[in-house]
């Protein structure tokens, strides 16, 4: 009974432990805001302002393993490069042991009189209390946030001190002890301290129960050590999980956190036990405290940086190795590259360069509404997975292609420069609109997949016509974009119009089938909302064929175009619209 009730005290404090951490790193980046972001990825020009940065950063939200987590998303986003994003991993691993030094703190024992006040549990009680204040009593939500960060360091120190006491009355358990020795095994205690990691998800944690243990008397630092070299990488864990759906860099960032544990793990460990065999360190038996495996960790950690820093390039081209890019991430980052700010000072070639990425966002736009409605009769989650990927990389075009022409947009340039530039700014909008739809298409693919809707033979003929009109919409409107086609661009319109007149239709019919209980309501919720977006993607493609065609006639009122082209239909328009109700008839 003695041991279960030790187990749950331990626990208890490891609970406490982890709470407090989580909202001291919660709370930290509430009041800083979208500043450490920023910060992040902005001032990593050098590689020693990364490590500074990444230990900076680290130190403040508690949590290697959330830094670069944050990383990973900035360079799968394409806000950080890769080589940046390895020094800021780096210093956040020197970051993460300030926590043991702060842990030190628990530890702290007064003896009597004014000696009392610098007891752990009499700073615990103050900052508590001061932060309690703050929280309920602040009118500002910056204090109130600060008032969280005291309750989370008091919470912390509480469950530090449990974890202590709670370890406390194995100093003297045999059993204990001599589950102890078997840490001396380099490879079982780095084994040990790898899986214990990974479980609590937070290197931190897994330092600061050690040295609850250290409180024992028992722990040497040959026992020490190895769990130490082992706490690195399963702290990998948690980064390694944030890759999955990444693109081919996010996983390169989230494998440097990993590689470059293991490269200090081999690299140190050998070198201390080939030393140690050679000739016995003096150390290697002194008993642990807490103060002494903060020290071993942080001294640990920045060695591997100092040792690691110089190889930042050899570390890049390893990952780079591992994973190799597919052709569309080469595609996609040629694309990227395009928008060199150097062309920012000669508008005629920054247009054009934009121009030329706009022509991969357009692929990626006609590629993903194709698969969205193929997902409608070849439903996976594989394909969805990959629509879903590829949406994401739409964004990512309309935030680099927008950005670079918010820039070009400060620069001086003729009217024609200057209209072109603010159409090209609505074209991305609407391509990027154009995967939005696709998204909601291949959500309503899945509600029918996971709902097993069937639709009636009618309801189906009815979506296959529509789809197929879609489908060369999308192909003509990218391919006149592409090619600067200005015949196939005045294809669209007609083909929109009669796109609509599909839609209204098909709607009338499902209500005829409804009230004969051919079809259902729910049958009509999935249809409704496909429609919708057939139609809505129509839209944004007759808007881009306007912009083509207004570029070309260097008259830059493309809605003023569409109204004309609407009210004034001549014989051409006529005549492609009554080909286009012949080639999709529902009849």
């Amino acid at each position: 009974m003695e041991s279960i009730a030790i187990v749950l005290s331990l626990l208890s404090g490891v609970a406490l432990f982890l709470y407090g951490m989580a909202v001291m790193g919660d709370s930290l980046k509430q009041v800083a805001g979208t500043r450490l972001e920023r910060i992040l990825y902005k001032l990593t020009n050098t590689r020693v302002k990364g490590i500074l940065l990444g230990i900076v950063v680290t130190a403040l939200i508690q949590s290697s393993s959330a830094t670069t987590v944050m990383v990973v998303g900035f360079v799968n986003s394409g806000m950080m490069k890769l080589i940046q994003a390895i020094s800021v991993i780096m210093g956040s691993s020197i970051g993460t042991s300030v926590t043991g030094w702060i842990l030190c703190l628990s530890y702290i024992e007064g003896g009597s009189g004014i000696a009392t006040l610098l007891s752990s549990a009499t700073i615990a009680a103050i900052v508590a209390i001061v932060g309690i204040f703050l929280k309920k009593l602040s009118k500002h939500s910056r204090n109130r946030h600060i008032g969280d960060i005291m309750l989370g360091f008091a919470i912390l120190m509480v469950g530090m001190q449990t974890m202590s006491a709670a370890m406390s009355p194995l100093r003297d358990n045999p059993d204990f002890l001599n589950i102890l020795t078997i840490f001396n095994h380099p490879l079982i205690g780095i084994l040990i301290g790898i899986v214990f990691t990974a479980i609590l998800q937070s290197s931190s944690a897994a330092i600061g129960i050690l040295q609850a243990i250290s409180v024992t008397g028992v722990l040497t630092f040959s026992n020490t050590l190895p769990i130490i070299l082992g706490v690195g990488i399963g702290a990998s864990s948690p980064v390694l999980l944030s890759s999955i759906g990444t693109n081919t860099n996010g996983k390169r960032t989230a494998f440097v956190y990993l590689i470059d544990d293991m490269l200090g793990v081999t690299i140190w460990g050998s070198i201390f036990y080939i030393v140690n065999a050679c000739v016995e360190l003096p150390f290697i038996n002194v008993i642990m405290t807490p103060i002494l495996v903060a020290t071993v960790n942080t001294v640990y950690r920045v060695l591997t940086v100092c040792i690691l820093a110089p190889s930042i390039k050899i570390i890049e081209k390893i990952v780079c190795t591992l994973f190799k890019e597919s052709q569309d991430d080469i595609e996609e980052q040629a694309d990227f590259d395009l928008l060199e700010e150097r062309f920012l000072k000669y508008p005629e070639l920054a247009i054009s360069q934009s121009h030329k990425a706009m022509n991969g966002m357009a692929k990626a736009a006609q590629k993903n509404v194709i698969r969205s409605m193929d997902l409608l009769t070849q439903f996976s989650e594989e394909r969805m997975a990959k629509l879903e990927k590829k949406e994401n990389i739409i964004d990512k075009y309309e935030d680099k292609i927008g950005t670079y022409l918010m820039q070009l947009s400060k620069h001086e340039m003729n009217t024609a420069q200057t209209k072109q530039t603010s159409e090209f700014l609505h074209s991305i909008s609407d391509f990027e609109r154009l995967g939005d739809h696709a998204y909601n298409i291949a959500k309503a693919a899945a509600e029918v997949n996971e709902k097993s809707i069937q639709f009636s033979p009618e309801a189906r003929a009815e979506l296959f016509t529509i789809k197929k009109a879609v489908n060369e919409i999308v192909v003509n409107v990218c391919s006149a974009f592409q090619d600067d086609d200005i015949a196939l661009a005045s294809k669209v319109e007609p083909l929109r119009e009669w796109i609509g007149v599909l839609v209204h239709e098909i709607k009338n019919r499902h209500i005829a089938r409804l009230q004969n209980g051919t079809c259902s309501i729910d049958q009509g919720f999935v249809l409704n909302d496909l429609l919708t977006n057939y139609e809505r993607i129509a839209a944004h493609c007759s808007n881009i064929a306007a912009v083509i065609i207004e570029l070309h006639n260097d008259d830059f009122e493309s809605h003023q175009y569409l109204r004309n082209i609407r009210e004034h239909k001549d014989n051409h328009y006529i005549k492609l619209y009554e080909e286009y109700s012949k080639a999709y008839s529902l009849d």
